[in-house]
């Protein structure tokens, strides 16, 4: 499987002012290849990535000394057009918007390779084609790799690259497990295991305030109003990093009704303690846009990380060997009764599950983490079965 490694760059001045260089020409030929694009379509043309990057290397790259700089690698104007393409076809395939043109400062990356050769990677120093010797802050895997991307978020920059790895399949404690997600505990488990939120985006709100406050406040074009937007840009990277780092290292909570193995005791985090423990795992698919629409409760909802925690768990299946099953987003998981199978309505502001059929009692998130588990199969036919039983 391919395994991607990000991590921080440890760049001197000059360094910063390569990498600088290399983003600002990436940015000029995705901008110049949209700008085209749009031009030929509204003479009734169809472009492709091809034509584009053909014309450019042929009659606009050669006007511009500068992107022939000594130290650039030419292999960035390649990638940028491979991006537009793709931003592109998600667009048509209904999976993404129309393409915008690219600004200074904002999500700055570009990638470049060896020309087809492997580039090889370990340790804390990796030597770039062009570029050079760059240094990191933890060391890498003594591996290859067939490109490499360099992003920049605030004022650090970024290396990232994707090398195979062996599966590393890991003997499983249960044959499958149900997951519910929530607010007010991040992931409730049908095994009885609860991780707690840490809610970190709350936690640093009100420095998150005052940073944006002190950068509003400052003239624009100022090179105070520049400072002030790296220390808001690095705070809103620290509360991003600790959100995924939660879901990654975040030390389990064992409920009352819990009963667990001595693996889910020494569990270090929620994605890999699933992935590794457990055979299938059931998660909900849930309407994430559509949630954040409720204005009241979209600040924490954001803050949860749903995304982040599909993106973990789907990659860490692979790796470690168990099935990822999504249930259906409409699959009533919170108004099902996990003892009779009864339906009832449960609003959000009851956080305990009364069957009105059974009597049976229950926590809220533990009964829609049970139910998840056993719809394993076929949503619509549990249901369907549970609503004939219920009768």
């Amino acid at each position: 499987m391919l395994l991607s490694i990000k991590t921080k760059l440890k760049l001197s001045k000059a360094q910063e002012i390569i990498m600088s260089k290399h983003a600002g020409i990436a940015r000029f030929s995705y901008n110049w290849g949209l700008a085209t694009w749009n031009n030929l379509v509204k003479d009734g043309l169809k472009p492709n990535k091809y034509i584009l990057k053909k014309f450019f290397n042929n009659h606009v790259k050669p006007e511009f000394e500068w992107i022939k700089e000594k130290g650039i690698c030419q292999k960035i104007t390649q990638y940028a057009f491979d991006n537009l393409g793709d931003a592109f076809s998600r667009f048509f395939s209904l999976k993404g918007g129309y393409p915008n043109f690219k600004k200074k400062g904002a999500h700055d990356s570009f990638t470049i390779d060896a020309s087809g050769k492997p580039i090889p990677v370990g340790g804390k120093s990796v030597k770039l084609p062009t570029i050079g010797w760059v240094r990191t802050y933890e060391g890498l895997p003594h591996t290859t790799c067939k490109s490499i991307t360099i992003s920049r978020t605030a004022d650090s920059w970024f290396i990232a690259f994707a090398h195979e790895q062996e599966h590393e399949p890991t003997v499983k404690s249960h044959e499958i497990v149900g997951v519910d997600l929530g607010i007010k505990e991040l992931a409730t488990l049908s095994t009885g295991v609860a991780f707690p939120n840490p809610k970190h985006y709350k936690t640093n709100l009100e420095k998150l305030c005052r940073l944006s406050k002190k950068f509003a406040r400052k003239a624009k074009g100022s090179k105070n109003r520049g400072k002030a937007k790296i220390q808001l840009a690095k705070h809103h990277l620290r509360i991003a990093n600790l959100r995924k780092d939660t879901l990654h290292k975040i030390t389990l909570r064992v409920r009352h009704f819990a009963i667990v193995t001595e693996a889910a005791k020494t569990a270090s985090g929620l994605t890999t303690f699933l992935c590794k423990n457990h055979a299938k795992i059931v998660v909900e698919d849930l309407n994430v846009s559509g949630m954040l629409s409720n204005h009241k409760m979209a600040q924490v909802i954001a803050d949860c990380g749903f995304h982040e925690f599909k993106r973990q768990l789907e990659y860490k299946a692979k790796k470690f060997g168990c099935e990822i099953i999504i249930a259906d987003r409409w699959f009533p998981s919170s108004k099902i009764c996990s003892n009779c199978g009864h339906i009832q309505d449960m609003p959000l502001k009851e956080r305990t599950y009364n069957c009105k059929s059974c009597g049976h009692s229950m926590d809220r998130d533990l009964n829609a983490a049970i139910n998840l588990s056993q719809c394993s199969a076929c949503v619509k036919g549990v249901v369907d079965a549970r609503r004939a039983a219920s009768r």
